[in-house]
């Protein structure tokens, strides 16, 4: 299986959890030069999966109005 399918496949909690151990150990200045920067990078690439599976998740988001003849119908949310 390709990498890049395997990352579509974690859900955006566990990415953010992830992403957040990767913050925690990168604050403390534990471990060496190379583990940091391989754990930096990782980290890049769970924050463009977040943002990916954010928007993914914009576009499906409607909101519920009331029409003027009391008629209740959903448009698009606009931010």
């Amino acid at each position: 299986m390709k990498e890049n399918a395997k990352k579509d496949e974690i859900s955006f909690e566990t990415a953010l959890n992830e992403l957040e151990g990767i913050v925690r150990k990168l604050e403390s200045g534990s471990g060496d030069l190379d583990k940091a920067i391989t754990d930096y990078e990782k980290g890049s690439e769970l924050i463009k999966l977040c943002e990916k599976k954010l928007n993914a998740a914009k576009l499906k988001v409607e909101k519920i109005v009331k029409g003027q003849n009391g008629e209740v119908k959903t448009e698009e949310f606009e931010a």
